[in-house]
């Protein structure tokens, strides 16, 4: 191993994760973040508890008291699904062309920052697609632009997703509305929000911080846009299913619906979401929907299934809904044959980004690299806004 010869970029490091975390990363600040400088390999699991749910009982006298409240803990895991490195080199001759000018120690802290760049872009990204797949309903119409200015002031999407989400018993506090650009624009656009009397207002139109809105902390996310949507030919089979029902058979295969799909019911207004497919043989297909399930029976008689149209989707969610974990990649106990390497925690995002210089034949190569993973752990605490497609 070589000298700590990477001691004299930190300087620049930081310098450079101080200008990419900027950028519009809603969900990364929103969910619940586990991370460390330590060590994990891709497709490794971490896991995490779930309290169930607690049923009531009468308060009844008695010399002892009853021999009950015994839970099962539930248990979630959470899959280390990426392990990825940015790489950039230089060589001898390469740093000699730019010294006149500029310097290659300029170019390499923008190249920093162009690698943390691309692995927060993409670690934002998944965070963003494990909350559209792990959804528990939906809110709006598809096609139509959320915050559009109406009678109502055009903030009557934040009310209905948030009611989603009350229904459900998620809590009213750390709840965030993560949108994307497109309904940043409409949101800001508002006469309302515009008015300098109103709370807070300033800092939305001087600064560009989105303002809270029925208790949710708004936050712009370039990841937010639409999906590519399933489709289905299909029906709910006769069986019948009982409120908070989560999975159903299909009259024919189900392998047509993609997992995050908004469907309906025939006969219920409710807006689900796709969690779960299995089976690709004629009526043997089912579909499994986000908790706590549908909010209307369905009567002994086959239901048409209709996926909604392709639309922005927007996250409504509680922090710990959804959760991402971020480690270093995982390297050989020996070692390899890095010649320096060290580990930076990000103190805006919390992302640990691991920093490796190879020393070779007249050229060094440079290593920015992340290992993360993200899951809705929650599904009645995070809710859609769909929307235009943007």
């Amino acid at each position: 191993m070589g000298t700590n010869t990477l001691t004299s970029l930190i300087p620049d490091l930081y310098e450079a994760m101080d200008t990419v975390a900027r950028e519009l990363t809603g969900m990364i600040p929103s969910v619940t973040l586990n991370a460390s400088a330590e060590r994990a390999a891709k497709d490794s699991k971490i896991r995490s508890f779930v309290a169930p749910a607690a049923a009531s009982e009468d308060a009844a006298a008695a010399q002892l008291p009853p021999d009950t409240g015994a839970q099962t803990i539930g248990t979630n895991y959470l899959t280390i699904a990426k392990s990825k490195v940015v790489p950039f080199q230089w060589t001898g001759e390469e740093q000699l062309q730019v010294a006149p000018g500029h310097g290659h120690r300029a170019m390499q802290r923008d190249q920093i920052a162009q690698a943390i760049r691309t692995l927060v872009n993409e670690i934002e990204v998944d965070t963003w697609l494990a909350g559209v797949k792990g959804s528990s309903r939906a809110y709006g119409a598809a096609g139509t632009k959320a915050f559009t200015y109406a009678a109502g002031g055009g903030l009557t999407d934040a009310a209905g997703v948030r009611r989603i989400l009350v229904d459900n018993g998620c809590p009213t506090t750390d709840t965030s509305l993560v949108i994307g650009t497109w309904e940043g624009m409409n949101l800001r656009s508002q006469a309302t929000i515009q008015n300098a009397a109103d709370a807070g207002a300033v800092a939305l139109r001087q600064q560009g911080i989105l303002l809270p809105l029925g208790g949710m902390a708004v936050r712009e996310s370039a990841a937010v846009t639409t999906r590519t949507i399933g489709s289905v030919a299909a029906t709910v089979d006769n069986a019948g299913y009982a409120v908070g029902s989560t999975t159903f058979t299909m009259t024919a295969a189900a392998s047509a619906i993609v997992v995050g799909d908004v469907i309906t019911f025939a006969g219920d207004a409710n807006q689900y979401v796709v969690t779960a497919i299995s089976g690709a043989s004629q009526n043997a297909g089912t579909i499994t929907i986000g908790k706590p399930g549908i909010k209307v029976a369905m009567s002994a008689a086959t239901k048409a299934v209709t996926v909604v149209a392709i639309a922005n989707r927007n996250l409504a969610f509680h922090r710990s809904g959804i959760q991402l974990a971020l480690r270093a990649p995982a390297v050989p106990e020996e070692g390899d044959s890095a010649d320096d390497r060290t580990v930076l925690t990000d103190p805006r995002t919390g992302i640990s980004f691991e920093f490796a210089m190879y020393k070779q034949y007249r050229r060094v190569r440079y290593e920015v690299g992340a290992a993360w993973g993200a899951e809705t752990m929650k599904q009645d605490f995070v809710a859609q806004l769909i929307g235009l497609t943007g």
